[in-house]
């Protein structure tokens, strides 16, 4: 017998499967490496665009201690001592408040200072439970301070400096707040909020404000500032 020659349909049809699966092949790489930049837009706008302050929602997070930016750092670099008052800017959860009011005695004061009013009920509920009764809330924007000149030996700010729009208007307001002496204390860990030291440094010398200490490294640091006294002396006018 002779052999059976494939008609013409017979080959289109053994064909056709095979040119759509090259064809689905070719697609593939280009749909994963679309949706791997879409990936990647999305994640450097929400990195480099968010500015807002963590959400009560997301509390949980704020317990968490951050390397190098321990109580026992912050002790170190703030040096809170019994009698002072102190003002702590963006207590979150209270995880440094709630370690620092004590410290201040009987006689001294914790100020804390949020635009979050739930984040100062949180703080507030958990002093009591501890039964620590220095801690007193105030409901506010950090770019204008409602206190007097020269009315804290210290304030401090970790991980909230670069949540908070202007912060060089922060920065202006410390120094005015502030006694003579008086030490403002800034700590940022690297997430979508932090500024780097080199940033904040500048802002600083801007504010009339000179570097005394750094601790950390680059990617966490604390860094302790303190009034130059010329900036102490122009934000009160000429002498008389």
């Amino acid at each position: 017998m002779k052999p059976v020659t494939p008609t013409r349909a017979a080959t289109t049809n053994t064909t056709e499967p095979e040119n759509t699966m090259g064809s689905a092949v070719l697609t593939a790489p280009r749909l994963r490496w679309a949706c791997a930049l879409g990936a990647a837009a999305a994640a450097g706008a929400w990195w480099f665009g968010d500015k807002a302050p963590y959400p009560y929602a997301q509390r949980g997070v704020l317990d968490l201690p951050l390397p190098f930016l321990t109580s026992a750092r912050l002790d170190a670099v703030l040096t809170p001592s019994p009698g002072e008052r102190i003002l702590e800017v963006g207590p979150g959860t209270g995880l440094q408040a709630l370690h620092t009011a004590p410290q201040l005695g009987p006689h001294g004061q914790l100020d804390i200072l949020d635009v979050q009013p739930e984040m100062l009920r949180h703080v507030m509920h958990r002093a009591g439970q501890r039964a620590i009764p220095n801690i007193v809330p105030t409901h506010a924007d950090a770019r204008e301070l409602p206190f007097d000149d020269d009315t804290f030996d210290a304030m401090y700010l970790v991980t909230a400096l670069g949540e908070i729009p202007e912060p060089q208007r922060v920065l202006d307001e410390a120094v005015r707040v502030l006694t003579p002496g008086g030490r403002l204390v800034v700590g940022e860990f690297f997430d979508r909020h932090w500024i780097p030291f080199g940033a904040l440094h500048r802002l600083a010398d801007a504010s009339g404000l000179h570097l005394s200490t750094r601790s950390g490294s680059t990617l966490a640091y604390l860094a302790r500032f303190q009034p130059c006294a010329r900036s102490q002396r122009s934000r009160r006018g000429p002498e008389s």
